[in-house]
């Protein structure tokens, strides 16, 4: 059998932990971050540091268990390492036919609402939805390489909105007082919040993504020394560059003003300073932001399916762990992974379309059931990483659980959390057929 090459650099797997953590949550979360907080800035910003804390805690530990464990697929791997096979093909199933799918569908979703906004013809978002899902699953099968530097590309690209928004905002708001004003006085249109655990579950969804960098784990130069360092400095730089962001729309918009605008408070804060040519262009950046979030999970997702059979697990393995000898790709596996995206941007529709009766988050809910796999893995490193420090051994794992609760906990809050519960599980179980070990020529 074919194996993938080594072909990612220090480069791409931190552009990855950048490019998909920042894309689309920051922008239209912000909104739902505030409304949860009950329309308090100091609340929402406390949100923020506390979700980039988790992050930043939760990408360290793993950042350890990254320099020992080094396979096909990162956190699959680790649990594999963890509790065996069959532990480690439960969380392959769940991550490629619930996880990677469901945020593939919402960041479509996303990037397409953000373009039919830009072009005036909002009726059509979903269409540009599955345009969108289907121009990067080929970019990825034909040509992962090129979808590599996108992703690098992409990244450099994004920073320029949020850098503007946050220099600009920052000095404007401090100059004007509309900075302390925000401070000081919450929004008035919030009839119901739903507390800090739910405003942190909000940017949970805005910090998510960095785990996905695993996912190349197999493709990466020197992974070892490689991955650790992409998780670690890209999650501190995304928390800084989100929490100067976030002061900076405060410092243009009042919080009254952040929740009516919405997902389109960026937007109009570069309006505001630039004119309507810099909400345009600002528009733009967004859009070219969202896709780039939305390539790198897809790139997780097109390997999947391939990380579970290349184990000799699954449905066919033989068939399924096959590489593309002029693409270097999984192509096979990728198919699979477009099939479930497909049928969560169904479920996703369904929620506008009313067939649910109340809203399924599909875009926050997935994340906290991953945690619940985190908290897993902190328990294995307190058992076994005997040569490190207490520091790193306990402290750590220890910290990150806790925030993982924490998650956890504001996610159980949620509207229709049993649905999605039972949907995963019956999910899980179509695929306890598939998990004795079969072997086969490689």
């Amino acid at each position: 059998m074919q194996k993938l090459e080594r072909k990612y650099g220090i480069w791409t797997a931190t552009a990855m932990v950048v490019g998909i953590v920042i894309g689309s949550g920051v922008f239209f979360k912000a909104d739902d971050v505030l409304v949860a907080s009950g329309g308090s800035l100091p609340t929402a910003l406390l949100a923020w540091a506390i979700g980039g804390t988790i992050m930043v805690i939760t990408a360290s530990v793993f950042a350890r268990i990254a320099t020992r464990v080094e396979k096909v697929n990162g956190v699959v791997d680790y649990f594999e390492e963890a509790y065996g096979p069959k532990a480690g093909y439960l969380v392959a199933w769940f991550m490629t036919f619930v996880y990677y799918p469901t945020l593939v569908a919402v960041l479509a979703w996303v990037s397409a609402n953000y373009t039919v906004s830009l072009m005036g013809i909002e009726k059509q978002v979903w269409l540009v939805a599955s345009f969108y899902m289907v121009l990067f699953f080929l970019l990825n099968i034909y040509s992962p390489i090129l979808a590599g530097k996108w992703q690098v590309s992409t990244t450099i690209i994004k920073l320029i909105p949020l850098a503007l928004v946050a220099a600009v905002g920052c000095v404007s708001g401090l100059v004007s007082g509309q900075t302390f004003s925000s401070f000081a006085n919450a929004a008035q249109n919030v009839t119901s919040g739903g507390g800090l655990a739910v405003a942190t579950l909000a940017t949970a969804f805005a910090y998510e993504g960095w785990i996905i960098a695993t996912s190349i784990n197999a493709e990466l130069k020197d992974a070892k020394k490689t991955l650790p360092k992409a998780l670690f400095f890209g999650a501190c730089l995304v928390v800084v560059i989100y929490m100067l962001y976030y002061l900076g729309i405060s410092g243009i918009l009042s919080n009254d003003e952040v929740i009516v605008a919405g997902n389109d408070a960026p937007v109009k804060v570069l309006a505001i300073i630039f004119g309507k040519l810099g909400g345009t262009l600002l528009s733009v950046f967004v859009i070219i932001s969202c896709l780039g979030t939305l390539n790198g999970l897809i790139m997780g997702s097109s390997r999947g399916m391939y990380a579970i059979s290349s184990r000799g697990q699954g449905p066919k393995p033989a068939f399924f762990s096959r590489v593309d000898p002029r693409t270097n790709s999984t192509i096979l596996s990728a198919l699979v992974g477009f099939t479930m995206s497909c049928f969560w941007l169904m479920v996703w529709y369904g929620n506008f379309a009313g067939w649910w009766g109340r809203f399924m988050d599909i875009s926050e809910l997935p994340i906290a059931f991953l945690y619940v796999i985190y908290i897993s893995l902190y328990f294995w490193v307190m058992r076994t990483f005997t040569d490190c420090s207490f520091f790193i051994r306990y402290l750590m794992p220890l910290f990150a659980g806790v925030g993982s609760c924490y998650i956890i906990w504001g996610a159980v809050q949620k509207d229709m959390f049993l649905h999605f519960f039972l949907l995963t599980l019956i999910v899980i179980a179509a695929g306890l057929p598939y998990m004795k070990k079969n072997h086969f020529p490689r």
